[in-house]
């Protein structure tokens, strides 16, 4: 067993894992139990420090799923370059927030169930999924169950994804996973932004929104700027924008913001929901 330290300044466990880009987690004596995949670890912050601790077989596994060889202070620092007054306030509220570097297919099948739906929902409904699978596995001394990979996913039929609980969800999953099982998901990383965006639209239950989140936390093309209620909020009230289309308005943050885009989107996110939060 390993634990590691970093700066909370730029990297705050509760903020990485309450903004949006992630479900597998529970709350666990200081902190948090985030689980990716077959991992799992145990995130809390103390004294001005983030810890990490995992097993040793896991380390540089989750070096990378925190994104930690990134310097955020430089991201921070570009962003406030922009001299904008919103974006400025929101990263010094959100500065500790980082984008995962997530499993490609565990976020395909996570931003899937979370169309048109709230995260509790998404959390039980990905446990249920998970709990459909016989695998086990102890952390710390908690049980907990892997995200079952794509060939165990593929054995099962309509009727399970139907019991998730997912509504029509569940034919997108089964849906998607046959399509997957027969191609992989590793042709898709190779992809350009615009390209991978394109094959994730043809699937069918990934609109705009779900492509967006599925390039910014699965992929991490930082280039994308997914646009929800809280980010069409910034655009019309805080950037005074008039297109009412949020394609439109996906487009203007983009190319206001380029490759720093998925990164201002997550500060102006946490920025908006949490001030309706203290309203």
């Amino acid at each position: 067993m390993q634990k590691l330290s970093f700066e909370s300044e730029y990297f705050s466990p509760k903020d990485v894992l309450e903004c949006g880009q992630v479900f597998r987690f529970k709350q666990f004596k200081e902190g948090f139990l985030v689980f990716s995949m077959d991992k799992a670890c145990y995130l809390f912050e103390k004294d001005g420090l983030t810890f990490i601790q995992c097993d040793d077989k896991n380390v540089e596994y989750f070096k990378n799923y925190f994104d930690l060889f990134t310097s955020y202070q430089q991201i921070v620092d570009k962003a406030k370059s922009y001299n904008i007054p919103a974006l400025t306030i929101a990263v010094e509220k959100a500065k500790g927030v980082r984008i995962l570097k997530q499993d490609h297919f565990e976020m395909i099948i996570s931003f899937i169930i979370s169309q048109n739906n709230n995260i509790p929902r998404i959390k039980g409904i990905l446990e249920l999924l998970c709990n459909g699978f016989e695998n086990n596995k102890t952390f710390l001394g908690e049980d907990y169950k892997p995200f079952p990979t794509l060939s165990e996913m593929a054995q099962k039929d309509l009727s399970f994804f139907n019991s998730l609980h997912a509504g029509y969800r569940g034919e997108y999953l089964y849906l998607t996973i046959q399509r997957l099982n027969c191609t992989g998901v590793d042709y898709l990383s190779v992809l350009p932004t615009e390209e991978l965006k394109k094959e994730l639209l043809s699937f069918k239950g990934i609109g705009e929104k779900v492509a967006n989140c599925i390039l910014l936390f699965g992929f991490n093309r930082t280039d994308a700027f997914p646009v929800d209620t809280w980010l069409e909020k910034v655009y019309l009230e805080d950037f005074k924008g008039k297109e009412t289309d949020r394609c439109k308005q996906e487009k203007f943050f983009v190319n206001l913001f380029g490759e720093y885009s998925g990164y201002i989107q997550q500060y102006l996110f946490h920025y908006k929901r949490n001030l309706n939060i203290k309203k």
